[in-house]
């Protein structure tokens, strides 16, 4: 597919997709297409051919449905981390089942989304993850929530937390991304990655998964 380059400040998100539905497909390159700041640069249906296209356009971030014909897009997701470390994977699914969406996070995924998630969650998502942010759609961060419970967390890190830490943490475990976080706090993008970067901090924690984690299962 022919790269776009949409008039903005900033160079744009290059995205590629892998989606065996040809109509959704068809729909997820509308939206980049039509969207200002992002570009589509390949788009696949099947594991197979992404692994050949892929390497070579290398995006920024991949849309990745889990369930394709053939190879899995868990076990795509695998086998590109080592070519591809710098590219960010979304997964797009229809599933919510808990074991696999944490065989796509062990497998190097760095967000998981519902396929009816709108138009604007996806693009923000986009943003997010490029950023550094690991976007979930709600009902799958609460799974992701559940499922940490079972780890071990200390009162008095999450404790330590300020409140405006706590509403952050709070926010981000309920599956919103930094700019929507952002818009509800009344505070900029940038101050939401500072309060991020305290929290993991503070929790002794390497990503802000592990902080909704420990977090978690203080609630």
């Amino acid at each position: 597919m022919v790269e776009q380059n949409p008039m903005t400040s900033r160079p744009a998100r290059r995205v590629a997709i892998v989606e065996d539905d040809g109509g959704l497909r068809a729909q997820l390159e509308g939206i980049l297409s039509s969207a200002d700041g992002v570009c589509c640069v390949g788009s696949y249906p099947s594991a197979e051919k992404a692994l050949q296209g892929l390497r070579k356009v290398r995006p920024d971030v991949i849309l990745m449905d889990i369930k394709l014909p053939g190879m899995s897009g868990i076990e795509c997701v695998a086998r590109l981390r080592d070519d591809l470390p710098a590219t960010h994977v979304i997964m797009l699914t229809v599933y919510e089942d808990s074991e696999r969406i944490f065989q796509a996070l062990q497998a190097g995924a760095d967000g998981y989304l519902v396929k009816s998630s709108p138009t604007e969650v996806l693009l923000a998502a986009i943003d997010d993850v490029h950023r550094g942010g690991a976007p979930m759609s709600s009902n799958i961060a609460r799974k992701v929530v559940r499922q940490f419970r079972q780890f071990d967390a200390s009162t008095d890190e999450t404790e330590s937390l300020a409140p405006r830490e706590r509403e952050v943490l709070d926010l981000l475990a309920s599956g919103y991304v930094y700019k929507e976080i952002a818009d509800q706090m009344g505070i900029g993008s940038e101050t939401v990655r500072t309060y991020v970067k305290s929290i993991c901090k503070k929790l002794h924690v390497k990503n802000r998964l592990e902080a909704v984690a420990r977090y978690g299962h203080q609630r």
